[in-house]
């Protein structure tokens, strides 16, 4: 990671949302570790949701979160496969003002490494709307560990150079000032 000598740390407001039809708080390892991973770091859940695998709910969610101020990233974990029930990126692709494409293909770039040409399979994705980072991920544990050490932990970070997600985003009240 490349940082920049003088820029600071600033600490964003996230929101984790998991889509299971299987998982309740207990066995949901995926949003644990991508919340966990957030504070570790320095930013501050400030919500978390776990859903069944249903469209409507799940842009109810999000669009929630997009619109309050106080959230700055959402991270989703699940429904991103290929099952009748994996509802994910159709939720939430249009509710984004800017996709970012890179997003998913580095993610399935990474992921090859562990899975193989599985990773075809995955419907990985993030965008813009609001000024809130909005990214969907796949549900299993070693895929968010996969996007949280080999994208976020650097583009949530105002500090990497030459450029991070964090000048982009909404500037949220509880959150310090921007670099």
């Amino acid at each position: 990671m490349s940082v920049k000598a003088d820029a600071v740390f600033v600490p964003l407001n996230v929101a984790v949302l998991t889509v299971s039809d299987t998982r309740t708080y207990e066995t949901d390892t995926s949003g644990e570790l991508l919340a966990t991973r957030a504070v570790d770091m320095g930013h501050r859940l400030v919500a978390r949701a776990l859903l069944k695998d249903d469209l409507y709910k799940i842009r109810a969610q999000v669009a929630n979160w997009i619109a309050d101020e106080q959230v700055q990233v959402v991270l989703i974990t699940g429904g991103t496969g290929f099952t009748g029930r994996d509802s994910t990126p159709e939720a939430v692709s249009c509710l984004l003002d800017k996709q970012i494409d890179g997003f998913g293909e580095l993610f399935r770039a990474l992921s090859i490494l562990d899975i193989g040409t599985s990773t075809v399979q995955s419907r990985a994705l993030a965008g813009l709307a609001n000024g809130t980072l909005v990214c969907c991920l796949p549900g299993s544990t070693g895929a968010c560990r996969t996007a949280w050490e080999g994208i976020l932990v650097e583009q949530l970070d105002a500090r990497h150079r030459p450029c991070n997600f964090v000048p982009h985003l909404k500037a949220a009240p509880l959150c310090g000032p921007r670099p």
